[in-house]
């Protein structure tokens, strides 16, 4: 399978995105183990994005079987993730598309005052 597929296949599959999934690769530019990756989505949305540990790990299986992130490393009782080039691929193209919801939003913000 080439390149351009693949990635159409994970764009067809992810975007757009779920927060949950939007916020778990946020947090792997770094290498984290799960609950690493809880701690720092709870951080980022101020205490509004709340994962659970059955969530992140299904979702980390599920993208790691995509190709989205790599084992990092696997230290004892944790495994360490981080996002693939595949992954910063999706996340672009999600970032990309949140721009012009983003710039929608503002241009018509006035119709609905």
């Amino acid at each position: 399978m080439n390149v351009l597929s693949t990635m159409d296949k994970v764009l067809k599959k992810y975007v757009p995105m779920t927060e949950t999934a939007f916020y778990i690769l946020l947090s792997l530019t770094i290498p984290r183990h799960g609950y690493g990756i809880i701690k720092h989505v709870d951080e980022l949305s101020e205490g509004r994005l709340r994962l659970g540990s059955g969530t992140v790990y299904g979702t980390l299986t599920k993208m790691n079987k995509d190709g989205l992130i790599v084992i990092f490393a696997d230290e004892e009782r944790k495994t360490v993730y981080e996002v693939s080039d595949l992954g910063k691929a999706l996340m672009r193209a999600e970032i990309s598309r949140l721009k012009e919801l983003h710039r929608n939003a503002i241009t018509s913000e006035e119709e609905f005052v």
